[in-house]
């Protein structure tokens, strides 16, 4: 895996992936990427007309097919539509915004992070062949999941905690998910993986002075290119095994090539993961079977 780069992506012609926001972002970089290896890829976009020029330079094996993960419905309604898939790469999501609900009620940001790409999972289990690529954050560092309020319907809003819980269930989710797959005797394989800091437009929807800050921090970050190799990894590497975490090998795991990295205690915790399963089941009305 030392200094593994796009060119590196063995050939995948033949098989299909479905990218979650692969119309901008870390998500563009890694449909293109893809395509650029010949699998068949679906860019599952809420932003259908950005979605559309990426794909149209991705060339014929690229098809744009809309989803909005902060709704259930149009998460069901993509799922039922879609029909034999190898990896579903869930790489869409969104950071620090002002508080909002989604269309079920749900916190904005553990709605549209966790339990939108936990229906979504669920939904097309039985129809994956290969792996669950699911993008976390070093920001699960300050996550803590409240299952007594999960939407923050009780406790104060804070744009930054509710961030870190998304991405903290990511990891919860992703570890979970493996241990059950593993247990069923399934061969799917379930990873993480995280950007270390890249820049994206992920950083420009806070609605606050926060926004120029973090303009102002990309001038140092890495590049979405670099930012993007560590789920590339381990969405394509025919070795990555399931329940790894896949990040950045510089400093802090901020920039460098993709490396097997570790993640905080909280995400290991298989209570905490088990709660949350059957939570996110409930809340979405979704059961694996597994």
């Amino acid at each position: 895996m030392t200094k593994w780069t796009a060119d590196d992506v063995v050939d995948q012609t033949g098989r299909k992936f479905v990218v979650t926001g692969a119309n901008s972002g870390l998500g563009e970089v890694v449909a293109r990427a893809l395509g650029k290896a010949g699998a068949d890829v679906v860019l599952a976009c809420r932003n259908t007309s950005k979605a559309d020029v990426v794909a149209a330079e991705i060339g014929s094996n690229a098809v744009v097919r809309k989803l909005d993960l902060s709704d259930l419905s149009s998460v069901r309604e993509f799922a039922d539509a879609t029909d034999a898939v190898d990896v579903l790469v869930n790489n869409a999501g969104v950071m620090a915004v002002p508080f909002n609900r989604t269309v079920d009620g749900f916190e904005m940001q553990i709605g549209t992070n966790h339990l939108g790409h936990f229906a979504l999972t669920g939904l097309l289990k039985d129809k994956l062949t290969d792996r669950v690529v699911t993008m976390s954050s070093m920001m699960h560092q300050l996550g803590t999941i409240d299952l007594d309020d999960l939407n923050f319907e009780h406790r104060k809003y804070n744009r930054w905690r509710a961030y870190g819980q998304s991405k903290l269930a990511n990891l919860l989710f992703t570890y979970e998910l493996q241990r059950r797959l593993a247990a069923s005797g399934s061969t799917l394989k379930a990873l993480a993986s995280h950007p270390g800091y890249a820049a994206t437009n992920l950083q420009g929807h806070t609605e606050s002075i926060q926004d120029k800050l973090m303009g102002i921090g990309n001038l140092i970050a890495q590049s979405a290119q670099m930012g993007a190799l560590p789920e590339l990894w381990a969405a394509t590497a025919p070795d990555a095994f399931g329940g790894s975490y896949i990040g950045p090998d510089g400093p802090f795991e901020q920039r460098g090539y993709p490396k097997v990295v570790g993640s905080n205690k909280k995400s290991h915790d298989k209570k905490t993961a088990a709660g949350l399963w059957a939570l996110s089941e409930k809340l979405t009305g979704v059961s694996f079977g597994i």
